[in-house]
């Protein structure tokens, strides 16, 4: 692990448009995947079950129907579930160790070891209910949720069949494992936040030269052509992305003549761009949101109005990372946010999610864009720590010069420790210019 870890962690210096942090080769990457999840599954899940009070996780999903969990736990090899894969984790007491068990023709990775002959028994099924049986566990948690989809995997048809199977007096022992499973998917490991560094830093080159004259010639590129060659360069760069990139302009005229204008649009000098990005690396997702200014003629730095704009969105960000505490529901979180920037002047709306295994990932959802009030069962999730966070909010400010409002929209992906956030790659604290400064010229 640490020779890959070590790789990870080259970082360039100085970076230049052609020059981006180490990509690994496909095969690093399945290697570094699977040492990270067998890492998870010793350490981490251990504690997580033991933490809800479940000695038996049972997760099942067919072909081309996967159970979004059990996706994380299966090897890197393994694109998706294979006919119906069973997974069972068995927690035999304190003082020994947690059994996993595959229910299926062979290992399913390194971890989850074979329990089940076809030759001997061909019903799948029923060799997962003696499997259960044999053990007697108290408590048998299973991928049925009501308030967070990852966590609501197994289908109907699987509980029917994992019902049929089970010993009667068993079936009071079957409970939701959604705590758990949102446990699971929330956690950030010391290992994976080593990895995290450099997804980040990533994605934040990729940005800062697709909002460069490099990409984007004013008076001629569109905001798709933006747009299209970020999803190239993605692909150039044999990463992955979790949804489709967007391009946005906000300009000194009214929003009803920019609406007028010929669809996409051509940027042009004096434009406050946005982008709404995110990649997929490791496993791992990032989601971005930044702003450039499109220099005019004989300017050097975009005008003060906009620089002053933007830094009223990180100081709402400092309001709402300041707020993070262990046990805090994300509506107090909300709530408190919004009343400090409201009594500081400034026009907030927050709407931040958990980020890791899943880009709008399990856990303590602060904010919706609709839902300033707070947004229910998921909002009442506490905080935990060692949980990594896509800071996504934005303020609306009123501009004189341009007569109108204008919204400084940001996203950066954050870990909370538990005593305080970290943003993993550091944040936007100024507009990136368009062309930007060249160190010779004056």
């Amino acid at each position: 692990m640490r020779f890959f870890l070590t790789l990870i962690l080259f970082a360039c210096v100085g970076l230049s448009y052609s020059q981006y942090p180490l990509v690994l080769s496909q095969r690093d990457q399945a290697r570094v995947m699977d040492e990270i999840l067998e890492d998870r599954l010793r350490q981490l899940l251990p504690v997580l079950m033991r933490r809800e009070g479940i000695d038996m996780w049972v997760l099942v999903g067919r072909e081309n129907n996967e159970d979004p969990v059990l996706k994380t736990m299966l090897p890197a090899t393994w694109l998706a579930a294979r006919r119906t894969t069973m997974l069972v984790v068995f927690d035999r007491g304190a003082d020994k160790e947690i059994e996993y068990l595959a229910v299926a023709r062979y290992d399913v990775g390194k971890v989850f070891k074979r329990a089940w002959d076809p030759d001997a028994n061909p019903d799948q099924w029923a060799q997962l209910g003696k499997l259960i049986a044999e053990r007697k566990p108290k408590k048998i948690g299973i991928n049925k949720a009501a308030n967070y989809g990852h966590a609501d995997g197994l289908t109907a048809n699987d509980y029917d069949n994992l019902v049929r199977v089970l010993p009667k007096a068993m079936h009071a022992n079957l409970t939701t494992a959604e705590k758990l499973s949102v446990g699971w998917l929330e956690s950030r490991t010391d290992k994976e936040m080593i990895l995290y560094s450099q997804i980040c830093r990533i994605a934040h080159a990729i940005i800062a030269e697709g909002f460069s004259d490099k990409v984007i010639q004013p008076g001629v590129t569109t905001t798709d052509d933006v747009v299209w060659w970020y999803r190239e360069k993605i692909r150039d760069l044999k990463l992955d992305t979790w949804f489709h990139t967007s391009v946005s302009v906000q300009r000194n005229e009214s929003d009803a003549i920019t609406a007028k204008r010929p669809q996409p649009l051509v940027i042009l000098p004096g434009d406050l761009l946005h982008v709404d990005f995110g990649i997929t690396y490791l496993r791992l997702n990032t989601d971005t949101q930044q702003h450039a200014y499109v220099l005019r003629a004989g300017e050097t730095e975009a005008p003060e109005y906009l620089r002053s704009a933007f830094l009223q969105g990180n100081k709402l960000q400092d309001f709402l990372t300041g707020n993070f505490q262990v046990g805090r529901t994300g509506n107090q979180i909300l709530a408190d946010t919004r009343k400090q920037a409201i009594d500081a002047g400034i026009k907030p709306s927050i709407y931040t999610h958990p980020i890791g295994l899943h880009g709008h990932a399990s856990g303590t959802t602060i904010g919706m864009w609709d839902m300033q009030e707070g947004v229910p069962f998921t909002g009442e999730y506490p905080m935990r720590a060692n949980t990594a966070y896509s800071i996504e909010l934005n303020c609306s400010v009123y501009i004189q010069e341009w007569k109108k409002e204008i919204r400084i929209m940001l996203e950066e992906d954050a870990f909370f420790d538990g005593t305080g956030v970290r943003y993993i790659d550091g944040r936007q604290t100024g507009l990136m210019l368009i062309p930007g400064p060249i160190s010779n010229a004056r």
